[in-house]
């Protein structure tokens, strides 16, 4: 029998895992929104001396993996496994960070669940006593990620008010079996979920139900209700998924209007830039997590997170095909409290 199972998706950990340094970089556009000065490194330039926007988008993660091992007074040599996800083709953005840093890799997708993923597996890794130190890093490009789901930059076209707007950002976190920090005490794993939406304009609404199923599920297996958490957040929602969820929420009997919230609703001030229904991509959670919510977890702000980043498993070709988006949600519970 799995020992650390708790329920049909959960797992509790024996010795939870330290999450002992983070770091976060991101766009100019990010670095003027609401959470601007809980950044590590704001860029001038969206190409960051590259000359691609997925360079650029390697770059960041390869920089901000440096930059999370500077923070924990660690060397690259000290991390035994990357853990990196990105929106890319192949993984094009985490493949060639990898290629430089040369740290035994674990390349993963989970389209905008990626971060809550890699923390989890990282997790499992140290709780398991297969690794003492190791980073998750997941990051998303906008330019790179209009080019490949949905039109050049240079179209020009009009957005739908129900679409959300790419963070450019990356977020790395170093997890460590010793030292000093919040520590992971559950995750729970989502499965995929599909309710039928095919407009690709409204990932929120695509993702929402799975983020219910899910935090829902880790409830029921640990217990735990909304009140036992000082912020439950969702990664990728923007503001249309948010309100879907604290709705669909309510309707399995758990109220957390009083504690919940998601990123993409965060890191932007859609009235002054212009990103209608907030934020989304893989950076989206990452950069937040791994700057605003760490510091303030750190300043004991926040003692319980359950950080909730979710996914909308489409592709190009499978919106040509007609065929509806199937979302996934992965939860990490963080606490300062052992």
């Amino acid at each position: 029998m799995a020992e650390k199972k708790k329920g049909k998706q959960t797992v509790e950990f024996v010795n939870p895992p330290y999450i002992i340094s983070t770091s976060s970089i991101v766009g100019p556009k990010e670095g003027e929104g609401p959470l601007g000065n809980h950044f590590h490194v704001v860029l001038q330039d969206d190409l960051y001396g590259e000359k691609s926007w997925e360079l650029s988008e390697s770059k960041m993660q390869r920089e901000c993996v440096k930059l999370a091992a500077q923070n924990g007074k660690l060397e690259i040599k000290d991390l035994e496994y990357l853990l990196a996800g990105d929106l890319l083709n192949q993984l094009m953005a985490a493949t060639f960070s990898a290629r430089a840093l040369e740290i035994p890799f674990f390349g993963l997708y989970g389209a905008c669940s990626t971060m809550a993923e890699s923390l989890s597996l990282g997790a499992m890794l140290i709780d398991g006593g297969y690794a003492d130190n190791l980073v998750a890093v997941t990051s998303s490009h906008f330019c790179s990620a209009e080019r490949q789901y949905r039109n050049p930059l240079e179209h020009g076209n009009q957005r739908a008010m129900t679409a959300q707007w790419t963070v450019t950002g990356t977020g790395a976190a170093i997890l460590s079996n010793k030292g000093k920090g919040p520590r992971i005490t559950h995750v729970t794993t989502g499965k995929v979920v599909d309710l039928g939406i095919k407009d690709a304009n409204n990932m929120g609404a695509a993702m929402a139900p799975s983020a219910v199923d899910t935090i829902s599920t880790h409830f029921k297996d640990t217990g735990l209700r909304p009140k036992d958490y000082d912020l439950i957040i969702t990664g990728d929602l923007g503001l249309i998924g948010k309100e879907i969820t604290e709705e669909m929420l309510k309707d399995e009997g758990f109220d957390v209007k009083d504690v919940y919230t998601d990123c993409g609703v965060l890191i932007f001030d859609g009235e002054k830039q212009d990103t209608h229904a907030g934020g989304s991509g893989c950076g989206c959670s990452a950069s937040v997590f791994c700057s605003y919510i760490y510091k303030e977890m750190l300043n004991k702000k926040y003692n319980r997170v359950l950080l909730v980043s979710t996914g909308a498993l489409l592709s190009p070709t499978s919106s040509q095909q007609g065929e509806t988006i199937p979302g996934i949600a992965h939860a990490v519970s963080i606490t300062n409290e052992i």
